[in-house]
């Protein structure tokens, strides 16, 4: 039972990479991708311990009980904390990276970073279930999904920044457009702790906005990739 929740918990985060590395026209060098992936892996234990330490200073450790705090908790707890630590991570990949040569490789290093993150991130949330085959489910569809999401606008910007615009307001939305996006996923996701029937609506309003983001998500990955064609 253990190596099926594993398997589980691994498979989607797996068939994500395999799609962006099919996307890949020059691929990258799998000693490099594995440190990415290991790098999204290894913040996962710090950031767990950040993410605390924010909540106990927020919430005093407590759960929100209002829209209010479940909007902040999902910004300043999970989404900062998180997209945060994936930038430090790409950067330290990136920044002597030799084959960061192509608008498309900020993408698939970026999806590294995530998917590791969100593969162990995944692990703990199955193991830790009851009832873990729906939380698999859910996971597979949503959260996974939602950080490999993240992951590609991250990657976007960072190469439109390193390889065609210095601009502060790019340097600027390496950060904060994934964070925006990891923030509103996370605040629909969690209101139904204040209410039930707000979160049946909220849990609507998330569906629609996953496919809005994976739209967005997707045309990045082509526009890098046509650009590299240039």
């Amino acid at each position: 039972m253990n190596i099926l929740i594993l398997l589980s918990a691994l498979l989607p985060p797996a068939l994500l990479f395999l799609y962006i590395w099919k996307k890949d026209p020059q691929k990258e060098p799998a000693s490099w991708l594995a440190k990415a992936f290991l790098w999204g892996v290894a913040i996962c234990i710090p950031l767990s311990i950040i993410e605390m330490g924010i909540k106990i200073l927020l919430f005093g450790g407590g759960e929100p009980s209002t829209l209010f705090g479940t909007t902040t908790m999902a910004f300043f707890v999970a989404a900062l904390p998180e997209e945060g630590c994936k930038l430090l991570a790409l950067w330290y990949v990136l920044r002597k990276n030799p084959f960061f040569d192509e608008h498309f490789d900020g993408i698939v290093y970026a999806v590294c970073v995530g998917l590791g993150f969100a593969a162990l991130e995944n692990v703990f949330y199955l193991f830790d279930a009851e009832n873990w085959i729906p939380v698999a489910i859910a996971r597979s569809l949503l959260a996974v999904p939602g950080h490999y999401a993240f992951a590609v606008l991250m990657g976007y910007f960072y190469s439109v920044y390193h390889f065609v615009d210095h601009s502060r307001k790019t340097a600027a939305c390496i950060l904060l457009v994934p964070v925006l996006a990891h923030g509103i996923y996370d605040a629909l996701a969690m209101s139904g702790m204040v209410n039930e029937y707000v979160g049946g609506i909220a849990f609507l309003v998330l569906i629609y906005f996953c496919v809005k983001m994976h739209k967005v998500a997707r045309g990045k990955v082509l526009a890098m990739i046509e650009k590299d064609k240039e």
